[in-house]
């Protein structure tokens, strides 16, 4: 992000902003984080509390469906996941996942939780699986920012969701001008311009090569997604993928016609 002029903040602002006006729209939102304080997922939470206060919400769906990889719940004590989702209740829903996948009921968790830190590989599985249970639980995707380095998992996180959209012929929203993994995915695609200073080889990168904006299948043309890869304006990017998203999906301006989860 430095060798593009941002920071940290810029990335918490474009997830901000994306969130709010998908929240406005109609749309779910469905993040596979961890509980780190101060987190994304914490945003995520502040965000849709401060929605539901703010607009007269008739539908009393959750707004986010937040989805835990066993490695980052497994050393928690179940009351405190218990008590975070009793109190999300009506904001989000809150699913936990086994090594595999397969969701885990809230009641039935380990008191103490599991006093053993997971493995690399364990790291790897529990990720994946939450990757695959995150894309079948979607109906697109969008991806910004991204580690490339010190990363858990057999690769990136954001290049494993993507290569898991793009499997499924879901579609997919790059955001490339925040730097990081989907800058990087957005080079592959050819997107943006290749910075070979700046090239990070990381696992996974050669499965993007040969692929063009086509594969995103996302509802935008080819200089429409060129321009939602390289822009650094959130209003710009927010514009182009509700208009990727209402060609998809249909609709008009004031909405979506379904609750797409996103």
């Amino acid at each position: 992000m430095m060798a593009f002029g941002l920071a940290a903040e810029h990335l918490r602002d474009a997830m901000t902003e994306v969130a709010r006006h998908l929240l406005a729209m109609g749309a779910r939102l469905v993040y596979g984080g961890d509980l780190r304080a101060h987190g994304f997922t914490e945003l995520l939470f502040e965000l849709v509390a401060r929605h539901r206060r703010d607009a007269d919400v008739g539908d009393a769906r959750p707004a986010i469906v937040s989805y835990l990889a066993w490695p980052v719940h497994s050393g928690k004590p179940a009351q405190e996941i218990q008590t975070l989702a009793q109190d999300l209740k009506g904001l989000a829903e809150l699913h936990c996942l086994g090594q595999q996948g397969q969701e885990l009921a809230l009641d039935a968790m380990s008191p103490a939780g599991t006093a053993q830190l997971p493995t690399s590989e364990e790291w790897a599985v529990g990720l994946t699986a939450l990757r695959r249970v995150l894309t079948d639980a979607s109906d697109a995707r969008i991806v910004l920012g991204g580690h490339v380095s010190g990363f858990k998992g057999r690769m990136p996180g954001i290049a494993e969701e993507a290569l898991c959209s793009l499997s499924a012929g879901q579609p997919l929203y790059l955001l490339g001008g925040f730097g990081g993994c989907a800058r990087d995915i957005a080079e592959e695609l050819h997107l943006v311009p290749h910075r070979p200073t700046l090239v990070v080889p990381w696992a996974g990168r050669e499965q993007f090569s040969g692929l063009d904006s086509t594969a995103l299948r996302n509802g935008l043309g080819s200089d429409e997604n060129e321009t939602l890869a390289r822009t650094v304006h959130v209003d710009e990017a927010v514009a182009l993928m509700l208009r990727g998203l209402l060609r998809v999906f249909g609709g008009t301006a004031a909405g979506l016609p379904s609750t797409p989860r996103i």
